[in-house]
């Protein structure tokens, strides 16, 4: 995989370029971040970087034996490590073909998605044990098969017990002669700090919202509008992008249903709220989760044109022209109703609460907050 090939993150591409070209590779790192964020495809470009034969300045070169092989997650000294269900007696290497399918697929992806993929029946939590550990050892002090650096990524490291922690605390501080550990957590709260004390720690951040609609306008061939509400509303989240482009709906939708519902809810017409109610209770559950969370983001929107005077706005056009009249109706003074009941509501439809009912109370109870501004 090559840096071109992932969504945003230039400065953060950039200095680890600069890291490989300078020799400043840290022998233990940490990217932290959420995995949507896209921390494991750069720790593969990275990787990917570090054992092209040919890199350039600003990426390696995707054509060389080396990089054919990362690409297709062959390359002898690419290791991964990452949860198993260690009741099945589980390493890594043992479901490696699963792991690469996940990968060809796409590398954005979840523990609750590789939960799914790996134990489909039970759903049980994987997690890295300290025989997955012994192993890592293992594979690590063998020699190089290609003869350049060897690189050990392990994803969902906080997953990682305390047993098998502890067994990696050596060769973390002192690893074998050219390895590096790339360690990927979406949070640092369950690594164990002497883990911590021995990796240097990359942040991923949220990708840019505006590098997010460039990437849907480009290849996914989403209109401007589109794009901009989409990632807007996926706040970063590469996963929350693909969920959104998984919705059969178009943007449209969501937003004439919302608009219609602020402006029935406006003027008490409480025949037209019903008959809202009554047209939403017969839409998919899926869909009205959607909607929800679309309402959910328009309430955000309206605060933050309030207070920012649309500095930090992420809406597309017609999202902003609607806004300059309602978002004077979302206020401090029923904000925190608005959220709560539309939290609830996406809560409730996930628990299969019956949608007429819930849709009929939200009118109402969107009726008297909007009134309360």
């Amino acid at each position: 995989m090559q840096f071109e090939k992932i969504v945003g993150h230039q400065l953060l591409k950039k200095d680890l370029r600069r890291a490989v070209d300078e020799d400043k590779v840290s022998h233990a790192l940490l990217f932290l971040g959420k995995f949507g964020y896209g921390s494991l495809p750069l720790a593969i470009a990275f990787a990917q970087y570090i054992l092209c034969d040919n890199r350039n300045k600003e990426d390696s070169c995707g054509a060389c034996p080396s990089c054919l092989k990362v690409e297709d997650y062959q390359y002898p000294d690419l290791h991964f490590s990452f949860p198993v269900i260690l009741a099945n007696g589980q390493l890594s290497k043992e479901i490696l073909p699963q792991w690469r399918e996940q990968l060809h697929e796409t590398p954005y992806f979840d523990l609750n998605q590789w939960t799914i993929r790996i134990d489909p029946v039970k759903g049980r939590r994987p997690i890295i044990g300290a025989d997955e550990s012994l192993d890592i050892i293992k594979r690590l002090s063998l020699k190089s098969y290609e003869g350049k650096q060897k690189v050990m990524i392990i994803w969902s490291a906080n997953e990682m017990n305390p047993t098998g922690a502890n067994k990696l605390l050596k060769i973390l501080e002192e690893p074998p002669r050219d390895t590096i550990f790339i360690l990927l957590s979406e949070s640092d709260e369950n690594i164990l700090q002497t883990v911590l004390s021995r990796t240097q720690i990359v942040k991923i951040p949220k990708i840019a919202t505006e590098e997010l609609s460039v990437f849907l306008r480009q290849e996914k061939g989403l209109n401007n509008s589109l794009a901009d509400s989409i990632a807007s509303r996926s706040e970063g989240d590469f996963l929350a992008v693909s969920e959104l482009l998984d919705e059969s709906r178009e943007e449209s939708v969501e937003r004439e249903l919302f608009v219609e519902l602020m402006r029935v809810c406006f003027k008490k017409d409480v025949i037209k709220m019903l008959q809202w109610a009554e047209k939403m209770g017969l839409e998919s559950r899926e869909n009205q989760k959607t909607f929800l969370k679309y309402a959910l983001h328009m309430f955000r929107q309206s605060i933050l044109k309030n207070y920012t005077d649309d500095i930090l706005l992420r809406v597309s056009n017609e999202e902003k022209q609607f806004l300059m009249n309602f978002s004077k109706f979302i206020t401090g003074n029923n904000i925190l109703d608005f959220m709560k009941t539309f939290n609830d509501g996406h809560y409730y439809i996930e628990r299969n609460a019956n949608p007429r009912i819930l849709f009929t109370n939200i009118c109402f109870q969107v009726m008297r907050y909007i009134h309360k501004a």
